[in-house]
């Protein structure tokens, strides 16, 4: 049983921990996000030890709330993208979802090889370096309102195949690790099972709420258009995760179904309060987990910058080889946009480390690197998003 005080002294340092760590960060014109990531580091176990996370592999309460809150962020997002703008998208965002799975894989698992590793385990520290975080690049493109540019799109499309094609690659390298036979008809299974749900829920779930958005009316509660959207949420989450997918996939999808009602900008008014209230949770605890002490030694540190390098250059040259049909400035847009891993990181990091795959120096890099993407990269994408007039609206 948890203690509801700790549990609620805890919140409050957290969550005001947020506010000023994202207020610090916008004053030095830098958004919010990273100053919240950073205020994790400092009131996590490895700073001030304000918050506890005892068991990082299996989870705590905290991660719970961080998942609703990055949960309901993609669906706000998908609140403001329509399956239209993102089909005009679909070449360029396929293309740099496979490139920016590719390249970081190859350039990951051949370091992790040269540093020691057979090839079995350098394939598993690899996977580290493969999925971008689309929870902190989408926080990034709602806070400069530039979700309607060309370049958003293709980051969220791209998001969404990255996130099919990197828990495909998980489950082959599991299995290597394992040491049984690589279940070929079982993977083949799961991608076209991951595949035919965002299809089929994309495609025909937009289709039906384009008919039928009246209905949300129905109801006698004001409120209740929010609470079925909101359970559409949850419960395409779920379903998503069921599928091999992350979370919060479902959650996007339910927010891109949502927005083909005539209750879209309503519904967009009514998320704001909940957003501004959980979505600081999920930033906070993913700066939590970092072990600085882990990186004490200059090996370490040396071992970090090698790491983080090549998880940035790497992902930047999968998203601009597949985008360079924008042009420069848009392709490194779209590049940057793809650089940062966080969450999904961490929980790689952790299988790894729960496996054995390799010590605390190398799951503490892993994080560090999943953490210093997240914090880099959102200062760039905001400097490059704006036009020579200093703006960030749509061209």
């Amino acid at each position: 049983m948890h203690d509801s005080a700790g549990i609620l002294l805890t919140l409050f340092i957290i969550f005001v921990a947020a506010q000023i760590g994202g207020e610090i960060a916008q004053r030095l014109r830098l958004p919010a996000v990273v100053g919240e990531i950073a205020a994790g580091c400092v009131v996590g176990p490895s700073a001030l030890g304000w918050v506890s996370l005892p068991d990082i592999a299996t989870g705590t309460p905290l991660d719970v709330l961080a998942e609703i809150g990055v949960i309901l962020l993609l669906f706000s997002v998908g609140l403001e993208t329509r399956l239209d703008d993102l089909k005009k998208v679909g070449a360029s965002a396929f293309m740099v979802g496979v490139l920016g799975v590719i390249i970081p894989f190859a350039c990951g698992a051949v370091w992790a090889h040269g540093s020691g590793f057979d090839w079995i385990r350098s394939m598993f520290v690899a996977a580290a370096f493969v999925a971008t975080s689309a929870g902190i690049t989408a926080r990034v493109l709602q806070e400069l309102g530039v979700l309607q540019r060309r370049e958003a799109r293709i980051i969220l499309g791209a998001a969404v195949i990255d996130d099919i094609l990197a828990m495909l690659l998980l489950g082959i390298v599991s299995s290597l690790q394992g040491g049984g036979d690589v279940d070929v008809g079982g993977l083949i299974g799961t991608l076209a099972g991951a595949i035919g749900f965002v299809a089929v829920i994309g495609w025909g779930g937009t289709r039906v709420m384009r008919r039928g958005s009246g209905w949300l009316d129905k109801p006698s509660n004001p409120m209740s258009p929010l609470a079925i959207v909101l359970a559409l949420c949850l419960g395409l989450a779920f379903l998503s995760m069921k599928f091999h997918l992350a979370a919060i996939i479902g959650a996007f999808l339910a927010g891109m179904i949502a927005s083909e009602t005539r209750q879209r900008h309503q519904l967009e008014e009514q998320t704001a309060p909940l957003l501004a209230f959980l979505t600081p949770f999920f930033f906070v605890v993913t700066g939590a987990k970092v072990n600085l002490s882990a990186l004490a030694s200059a090996s370490a540190l040396g071992m970090l910058a090698v790491v983080t390098l090549i998880a940035i250059v790497s992902k930047l040259a999968g998203g601009y080889l597949g985008s360079m049909s924008l042009g420069r400035r848009g392709a490194l847009i779209v590049g940057f946009g793809m650089v940062p891993r966080g969450e999904v990181g961490v929980v790689i990091a952790s299988l790894g480390l729960a496996a054995g795959v390799f010590d605390e120096t190398i799951y503490a890099v892993i994080v560090a690197m999943s953490l210093l993407t997240a914090m880099v990269t959102p200062p760039i994408l905001a400097l490059l998003l704006k036009d020579r007039s200093g703006s960030t609206g749509t061209p």
